[in-house]
């Protein structure tokens, strides 16, 4: 079964003993390499985590349009840009913006997003929660504006209009013909995964699950990808439907790769998260056949359409080449590319 892969970076950046990426500018040039090394080992995305007030990476469309301009066929993508902070028609600019620089390769993952450093952040950046509402519904109500944008639609009033006494007239620029299509929710629980199927969007399943029921993370996942692609149907959506998920892995093919990730393979985790038990993802090291081994028998990547892999970005751009070499060896040893 033909599946994409690609990476899924934080960007940590860190002045300290052993870190080969030290600074912002350090970070920011190095993933503008690595999206031009993952194209030329045969990935199909580069994807970038979003997070303020961290030393990691918090502005993603200048890096995103960056990317795009250093190569010409891989999909650049979020996973995902926290609406919390967002403008939504801000948001729908930029994006657009960025899918016609990157010629239809933009691939957007949003939602309310992940606890953050700072406490008062959304405040800091000018957005408070009004009587009565909660982040969900305020993220879900910027998601759906951001997606009439995008589409089109006209969410603003010339001079005309006004005199006139008409509802909006202007839509946003620029649109970016098929963005609508590739715009993808980041779910976290089992209840927001059939939430963004009914609602049309592409499920970018999240890196661990809330509410717990004990099992395996992968069954969690898999009957998570399986029950929004019924949502999706059963909402009559033509559009999108894709769905996919996030590993560590790590083919140990050298002494380096040993020494890194030799004692890495195994270890779900399990915890509390916003007050609710959460589960995250085993890590896959050890010999490129039973990293293959081990990605057959996980249900839900079985279930994916886009597999993406955990990147160590501290490692820097001349290891992760190497890895993924290994990756894209170990997909087509899995049958995913020719």
């Amino acid at each position: 079964m033909t599946k994409k892969i690609g990476f899924l970076s934080f960007g940590h950046y860190r002045d300290v003993a052993g870190s080969r990426v030290r600074s912002a500018a350090d970070a920011l040039r190095d993933h503008i390499e690595l999206a031009a090394a993952a194209e030329a080992a045969g990935m199909d995305g580069a994807w970038l985590r979003v997070h303020h007030f961290d030393h990691s990476l918090s502005a993603p469309f200048p890096l995103l349009s960056a990317m795009a301009a250093r190569t010409s066929r891989i999909d650049v993508g979020t996973g995902v840009i926290d609406l919390r902070y967002e403008n939504p028609l801000y948001l729908a600019e930029e994006a657009a913006a960025t899918d016609l620089i990157a010629s239809g390769r933009l691939q957007l993952g949003i939602s309310r997003g992940s606890p953050e450093p700072a406490t008062d952040g959304q405040a800091a950046f000018g957005y408070r929660l009004a009587d009565g509402q909660d982040w969900a519904g305020v993220t879900r109500d910027r998601a759906e504006l951001f997606r009439r944008a995008i589409a089109g639609d006209p969410v603003a009033r010339s001079q005309r209009a006004v005199a006139s006494g008409t509802g909006p007239d202007l839509a946003v620029q620029p649109l970016s013909p098929g963005l609508p299509g590739r715009i993808w929710w980041g779910a976290g629980s089992h209840a927001t995964g059939v939430w963004a199927g009914e609602h049309g969007y592409n499920l970018l399943s999240s890196t661990l699950l809330l509410a717990d029921d004990g099992r395996p993370f992968h069954l969690q996942q898999a009957d998570q990808v399986r029950d929004y692609r019924t949502a999706f149907a059963a909402a009559g959506h033509t559009l999108g439907g894709l769905t996919a998920v996030t590993r560590s892995a790590f083919p140990i093919t050298t002494a380096e790769d040993r020494a890194y990730f030799g004692a890495r393979s195994g270890g779900e985790g399990v915890g509390v998260l916003d007050g609710t038990t959460a589960r995250s993802g085993p890590t896959f090291a050890g010999p490129p056949e039973q990293v293959a081994a081990d990605l057959r028998a996980d249900e839900a990547v079985r279930e994916a359409d886009y597999v993406l892999f955990a990147l160590p970005s501290m490692l820097g751009v001349d290891y992760n080449a190497h890895l993924f070499e290994n990756l894209v060896a170990v997909a087509r040893d899995l049958g995913w590319k020719e």
